[in-house]
Protein backbone atom coordinates (compact mmCIF):
# COMPACT_ATOMS: atom_id res chain seq x y z
CA UNK A 1 0.00 0.00 0.00
CA UNK A 2 2.85 2.38 0.81
CA UNK A 3 4.29 1.94 -2.68
CA UNK A 4 0.85 2.63 -4.19
CA UNK A 5 0.63 5.83 -2.18
CA UNK A 6 4.08 6.89 -3.34
CA UNK A 7 3.04 6.26 -6.95
CA UNK A 8 -0.11 8.34 -6.58
CA UNK A 9 1.80 11.18 -4.93
CA UNK A 10 4.46 11.25 -7.64
CA UNK A 11 1.77 10.90 -10.34
CA UNK A 12 -0.12 14.00 -9.14
CA UNK A 13 2.96 16.05 -8.26
CA UNK A 14 4.37 15.47 -11.74
CA UNK A 15 1.09 16.66 -13.25
CA UNK A 16 1.13 19.87 -11.19
CA UNK A 17 4.78 20.52 -12.02
CA UNK A 18 4.06 20.30 -15.75
CA UNK A 19 0.75 22.14 -15.76
CA UNK A 20 1.61 24.76 -13.14
CA UNK A 21 -2.00 24.45 -12.03
CA UNK A 22 -2.45 25.91 -8.54
CA UNK A 23 -6.18 25.28 -8.35
CA UNK A 24 -5.58 21.63 -7.40
CA UNK A 25 -3.01 22.25 -4.65
CA UNK A 26 -5.70 21.73 -2.04
CA UNK A 27 -6.30 18.25 -3.44
CA UNK A 28 -2.58 17.52 -3.10
CA UNK A 29 -2.65 18.60 0.55
CA UNK A 30 -5.66 16.35 1.14
CA UNK A 31 -3.83 13.52 -0.57
CA UNK A 32 -0.83 13.96 1.74
CA UNK A 33 -3.08 14.00 4.79
CA UNK A 34 -4.86 10.86 3.64
CA UNK A 35 -1.53 9.10 3.09
CA UNK A 36 -0.40 10.10 6.58
CA UNK A 37 -3.61 8.69 8.05
CA UNK A 38 -3.04 5.44 6.22
CA UNK A 39 0.49 5.19 7.56
CA UNK A 40 -0.77 5.53 11.14
CA UNK A 41 -2.74 2.35 10.62
CA UNK A 42 -6.22 3.85 10.38
CA UNK A 43 -8.46 3.13 7.37
CA UNK A 44 -8.39 5.47 4.41
CA UNK A 45 -10.01 5.84 1.02
CA UNK A 46 -6.75 6.93 -0.54
CA UNK A 47 -6.41 5.84 -4.16
CA UNK A 48 -6.40 7.09 -7.68
CA UNK A 49 -9.95 8.29 -7.10
CA UNK A 50 -8.35 11.14 -5.10
CA UNK A 51 -6.83 12.55 -8.28
CA UNK A 52 -8.72 14.98 -10.55
CA UNK A 53 -9.87 13.31 -13.78
CA UNK A 54 -8.06 16.00 -15.77
CA UNK A 55 -4.83 15.04 -14.05
CA UNK A 56 -5.21 11.36 -14.91
CA UNK A 57 -6.17 12.11 -18.52
CA UNK A 58 -3.20 14.42 -18.95
CA UNK A 59 -0.66 11.91 -17.68
CA UNK A 60 -2.30 9.08 -19.69
CA UNK A 61 -1.70 11.15 -22.83
CA UNK A 62 2.03 10.38 -22.40
CA UNK A 63 1.37 6.64 -22.65
CA UNK A 64 -0.19 4.83 -25.63
CA UNK A 65 -3.68 3.74 -26.70
CA UNK A 66 -2.70 0.18 -25.79
CA UNK A 67 -1.70 1.23 -22.24
CA UNK A 68 -4.89 3.24 -21.82
CA UNK A 69 -7.11 0.29 -22.75
CA UNK A 70 -5.29 -1.90 -20.25
CA UNK A 71 -5.38 0.68 -17.44
CA UNK A 72 -9.08 1.38 -17.95
CA UNK A 73 -9.74 -2.21 -16.86
CA UNK A 74 -7.82 -1.74 -13.62
CA UNK A 75 -9.44 1.32 -12.08
CA UNK A 76 -12.76 3.16 -12.34
CA UNK A 77 -10.80 6.40 -12.22
CA UNK A 78 -8.72 5.33 -15.21
CA UNK A 79 -11.83 4.17 -17.02
CA UNK A 80 -13.50 7.55 -16.55
CA UNK A 81 -10.38 9.45 -17.61
CA UNK A 82 -10.02 7.20 -20.68
CA UNK A 83 -13.24 8.62 -22.13
CA UNK A 84 -11.81 12.14 -22.40
CA UNK A 85 -11.92 13.79 -25.84
CA UNK A 86 -8.74 15.71 -25.00
CA UNK A 87 -6.95 12.45 -24.24
CA UNK A 88 -7.88 10.77 -27.52
CA UNK A 89 -7.24 13.97 -29.46
CA UNK A 90 -3.59 13.61 -28.46
CA UNK A 91 -3.42 10.28 -30.33
CA UNK A 92 -4.98 11.58 -33.54
CA UNK A 93 -2.75 13.05 -36.27
CA UNK A 94 -2.31 16.85 -36.04
CA UNK A 95 -3.78 17.17 -39.55
CA UNK A 96 -6.77 14.91 -38.88
CA UNK A 97 -9.25 17.52 -40.16
CA UNK A 98 -7.40 17.67 -43.50
CA UNK A 99 -7.28 13.87 -43.73
CA UNK A 100 -11.02 13.59 -43.07
CA UNK A 101 -11.71 16.25 -45.71
CA UNK A 102 -10.07 13.95 -48.29
CA UNK A 103 -12.18 10.90 -47.33
CA UNK A 104 -14.21 9.26 -50.07
CA UNK A 105 -17.17 9.00 -47.70
CA UNK A 106 -17.94 11.25 -44.69
CA UNK A 107 -16.83 10.04 -41.26
CA UNK A 108 -19.34 10.78 -38.50
CA UNK A 109 -18.29 10.02 -34.90
CA UNK A 110 -19.71 11.28 -31.61
CA UNK A 111 -16.39 11.36 -29.71
CA UNK A 112 -12.65 11.49 -30.37
CA UNK A 113 -12.32 8.01 -28.88
CA UNK A 114 -14.91 6.69 -31.33
CA UNK A 115 -13.09 8.47 -34.15
CA UNK A 116 -9.76 6.96 -33.11
CA UNK A 117 -11.07 3.41 -33.27
CA UNK A 118 -12.94 4.12 -36.51
CA UNK A 119 -9.64 5.18 -38.05
CA UNK A 120 -8.06 1.92 -36.94
CA UNK A 121 -10.02 0.54 -39.91
CA UNK A 122 -9.03 1.52 -43.48
CA UNK A 123 -10.32 4.87 -44.69
CA UNK A 124 -10.22 5.57 -48.43
CA UNK A 125 -9.01 9.06 -49.32
CA UNK A 126 -7.92 10.92 -52.47
CA UNK A 127 -10.72 9.61 -54.69
CA UNK A 128 -10.26 6.09 -53.38
CA UNK A 129 -6.67 5.72 -54.55
CA UNK A 130 -5.04 5.93 -51.12
CA UNK A 131 -5.97 4.17 -47.89
CA UNK A 132 -5.32 5.76 -44.48
CA UNK A 133 -5.33 3.87 -41.19
CA UNK A 134 -4.07 4.21 -37.62
CA UNK A 135 -2.00 1.46 -36.07
CA UNK A 136 -4.31 0.42 -33.22
CA UNK A 137 -1.79 -0.12 -30.38
CA UNK A 138 0.30 3.00 -31.08
CA UNK A 139 -1.73 5.48 -33.13
CA UNK A 140 1.00 5.62 -35.80
CA UNK A 141 -0.16 6.36 -39.34
CA UNK A 142 -0.38 3.68 -42.03
CA UNK A 143 -0.93 4.21 -45.75
CA UNK A 144 -1.63 1.84 -48.61
CA UNK A 145 -1.31 2.98 -52.23
CA UNK A 146 -3.45 1.79 -55.12
CA UNK A 147 -1.66 0.49 -58.25
CA UNK A 148 -3.35 3.37 -60.10
CA UNK A 149 -0.99 5.81 -58.37
CA UNK A 150 2.20 3.99 -59.45
CA UNK A 151 4.52 3.61 -62.39
CA UNK A 152 4.17 0.08 -63.80
CA UNK A 153 6.00 -0.79 -66.99
CA UNK A 154 3.62 -1.62 -69.85
CA UNK A 155 0.51 -1.01 -67.71
CA UNK A 156 -1.29 0.76 -70.57
CA UNK A 157 -0.82 -2.15 -72.97
CA UNK A 158 -3.62 -4.73 -72.58
CA UNK A 159 -1.49 -7.51 -74.04
CA UNK A 160 0.78 -7.15 -70.98
CA UNK A 161 -1.44 -5.94 -68.13
CA UNK A 162 -5.15 -5.52 -67.50
CA UNK A 163 -7.20 -3.78 -64.83
CA UNK A 164 -9.57 -5.98 -62.84
CA UNK A 165 -11.84 -5.46 -59.84
CA UNK A 166 -11.98 -8.00 -57.01
CA UNK A 167 -14.56 -7.67 -54.21
CA UNK A 168 -12.07 -8.55 -51.45
CA UNK A 169 -9.64 -5.77 -52.35
CA UNK A 170 -9.35 -2.42 -50.59
CA UNK A 171 -9.29 -0.50 -53.87
CA UNK A 172 -11.66 -0.57 -56.83
CA UNK A 173 -8.94 -1.63 -59.29
CA UNK A 174 -6.10 -4.14 -59.23
CA UNK A 175 -3.44 -4.75 -61.87
CA UNK A 176 -3.32 -8.28 -63.27
CA UNK A 177 -0.21 -9.37 -65.11
CA UNK A 178 -1.12 -10.93 -68.46
CA UNK A 179 2.40 -11.58 -69.74
CA UNK A 180 5.67 -9.63 -69.56
CA UNK A 181 9.35 -10.40 -69.42
CA UNK A 182 10.29 -7.02 -67.85
CA UNK A 183 8.47 -6.52 -64.53
CA UNK A 184 8.95 -3.17 -62.80
CA UNK A 185 6.71 -1.42 -60.24
CA UNK A 186 7.76 1.93 -58.73
CA UNK A 187 5.91 4.04 -56.18
CA UNK A 188 6.49 7.28 -54.28
CA UNK A 189 4.84 8.49 -51.08
CA UNK A 190 5.39 11.79 -49.29
CA UNK A 191 7.20 11.21 -46.00
CA UNK A 192 5.10 13.99 -44.43
CA UNK A 193 2.09 11.67 -44.54
CA UNK A 194 3.75 9.25 -42.13
CA UNK A 195 4.39 9.50 -38.40
CA UNK A 196 7.65 11.13 -37.36
CA UNK A 197 10.43 9.38 -35.46
CA UNK A 198 9.11 6.04 -36.66
CA UNK A 199 10.59 3.01 -38.39
CA UNK A 200 8.39 1.83 -41.26
CA UNK A 201 8.18 -1.44 -43.16
CA UNK A 202 7.04 -1.48 -46.79
CA UNK A 203 4.90 -4.39 -48.00
CA UNK A 204 3.79 -5.55 -51.42
CA UNK A 205 0.16 -6.79 -51.39
CA UNK A 206 -0.70 -9.34 -54.07
CA UNK A 207 -2.17 -12.68 -55.12
CA UNK A 208 -1.01 -15.37 -57.50
CA UNK A 209 -3.44 -16.88 -60.00
CA UNK A 210 -3.57 -20.70 -60.23
CA UNK A 211 -2.11 -20.54 -63.77
CA UNK A 212 0.73 -18.17 -62.84
CA UNK A 213 4.25 -18.93 -64.01
CA UNK A 214 7.69 -17.34 -64.23
CA UNK A 215 7.36 -15.59 -60.85
CA UNK A 216 9.71 -17.84 -58.86
CA UNK A 217 12.92 -16.14 -59.97
CA UNK A 218 15.61 -15.58 -57.34
CA UNK A 219 16.71 -12.41 -59.14
CA UNK A 220 13.75 -10.30 -57.98
CA UNK A 221 14.75 -7.18 -56.07
CA UNK A 222 12.99 -4.82 -53.69
CA UNK A 223 14.27 -1.46 -52.53
CA UNK A 224 13.16 1.49 -50.42
CA UNK A 225 14.81 4.90 -50.34
CA UNK A 226 14.35 8.12 -48.38
CA UNK A 227 16.87 10.90 -48.87
CA UNK A 228 20.38 9.52 -48.46
CA UNK A 229 19.14 6.33 -46.81
CA UNK A 230 18.21 3.25 -48.81
CA UNK A 231 17.82 -0.51 -48.48
CA UNK A 232 17.84 -3.19 -51.18
CA UNK A 233 17.29 -6.92 -50.90
CA UNK A 234 16.55 -10.03 -52.91
CA UNK A 235 12.95 -11.20 -52.65
CA UNK A 236 10.67 -13.81 -54.19
CA UNK A 237 6.94 -13.63 -54.86
CA UNK A 238 6.56 -17.37 -54.31
CA UNK A 239 6.08 -18.32 -50.62
CA UNK A 240 8.68 -20.72 -49.27
CA UNK A 241 6.74 -23.65 -47.81
CA UNK A 242 9.88 -24.92 -46.10
CA UNK A 243 10.33 -21.69 -44.14
CA UNK A 244 9.37 -22.83 -40.63
CA UNK A 245 11.85 -21.15 -38.30
CA UNK A 246 9.75 -20.43 -35.20
CA UNK A 247 12.28 -17.93 -33.91
CA UNK A 248 12.08 -15.83 -37.06
CA UNK A 249 10.69 -12.38 -36.21
CA UNK A 250 8.73 -12.04 -39.42
CA UNK A 251 8.56 -14.24 -42.47
CA UNK A 252 9.23 -12.64 -45.82
CA UNK A 253 5.73 -13.52 -47.07
CA UNK A 254 2.62 -13.89 -44.95
CA UNK A 255 -1.05 -14.53 -45.61
CA UNK A 256 -3.19 -11.60 -44.46
CA UNK A 257 -6.57 -11.82 -42.78
CA UNK A 258 -8.16 -10.38 -45.94
CA UNK A 259 -6.88 -13.32 -48.00
CA UNK A 260 -4.09 -11.45 -49.79
CA UNK A 261 -0.37 -12.15 -49.53
CA UNK A 262 2.02 -9.51 -48.23
CA UNK A 263 5.77 -9.52 -48.87
CA UNK A 264 8.30 -7.44 -46.97
CA UNK A 265 10.12 -5.04 -49.31
CA UNK A 266 12.31 -3.21 -46.79
CA UNK A 267 12.45 -0.80 -43.87
CA UNK A 268 13.12 2.92 -43.59
CA UNK A 269 13.23 5.40 -40.70
CA UNK A 270 11.04 8.47 -41.05
CA UNK A 271 12.69 11.11 -38.85
CA UNK A 272 11.07 14.55 -39.11
CA UNK A 273 9.02 13.77 -42.21
CA UNK A 274 10.87 16.47 -44.14
CA UNK A 275 13.17 14.32 -46.26
CA UNK A 276 10.92 14.31 -49.32
CA UNK A 277 9.36 11.30 -50.98
CA UNK A 278 9.90 7.67 -50.10
CA UNK A 279 10.61 5.60 -53.22
CA UNK A 280 9.59 1.94 -53.24
CA UNK A 281 10.54 -0.46 -56.02
CA UNK A 282 9.87 -4.05 -56.99
CA UNK A 283 11.90 -5.27 -59.97
CA UNK A 284 12.22 -8.54 -61.86
CA UNK A 285 14.30 -7.45 -64.84
CA UNK A 286 17.44 -9.59 -64.73
CA UNK A 287 16.05 -12.88 -66.00
CA UNK A 288 14.01 -11.89 -69.04
CA UNK A 289 11.72 -14.90 -69.19
CA UNK A 290 7.96 -14.51 -69.55
CA UNK A 291 5.90 -14.03 -66.42
CA UNK A 292 2.15 -14.33 -65.84
CA UNK A 293 -0.51 -14.44 -63.13
CA UNK A 294 0.45 -11.75 -60.61
CA UNK A 295 -2.51 -9.77 -59.23
CA UNK A 296 -1.12 -6.60 -57.67
CA UNK A 297 -3.21 -4.71 -55.05
CA UNK A 298 -0.71 -2.09 -53.86
CA UNK A 299 2.14 -1.13 -51.56
CA UNK A 300 1.55 -0.56 -47.85
CA UNK A 301 3.67 1.38 -45.35
CA UNK A 302 3.16 0.27 -41.74
CA UNK A 303 5.07 1.01 -38.52
CA UNK A 304 7.62 -1.74 -37.95
CA UNK A 305 6.44 -4.05 -35.18
CA UNK A 306 8.26 -6.12 -32.65
CA UNK A 307 7.15 -9.74 -32.44
CA UNK A 308 5.35 -9.15 -29.14
CA UNK A 309 3.16 -6.44 -30.70
CA UNK A 310 1.19 -8.93 -32.76
CA UNK A 311 -1.16 -9.80 -29.88
CA UNK A 312 -1.76 -6.27 -28.61
CA UNK A 313 -5.33 -5.00 -28.47
CA UNK A 314 -6.94 -7.91 -30.28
Amino acid sequence: MFHEQQTIHIFFSHYLAIKGDKCHLRSLVQLNQSMATENRGRPSTCGFSMLPEECISYVLSFTSPCDICRLSLVSKSFFAAAQSDLLWESFLPPDIAEILSRATHPVDCSSRKELYFRLCQPLLVDEGKLSFQLDRPTGKQTYMQSPETMYIDWINHPQYWKWISLPDSRFSKQAELVSVCWLAIISNIDSRLLSQKTMYTAYMIYKLNPDSYGLDSNSQKASIKLGAHSQEQRVSLIPDDEEDDEEEVEKQIQLREDGWLEMVLGEIYNDQGDAGEIEIKFLDIEELHWKKGLVFAGFEMRPTKRKMDAELLR
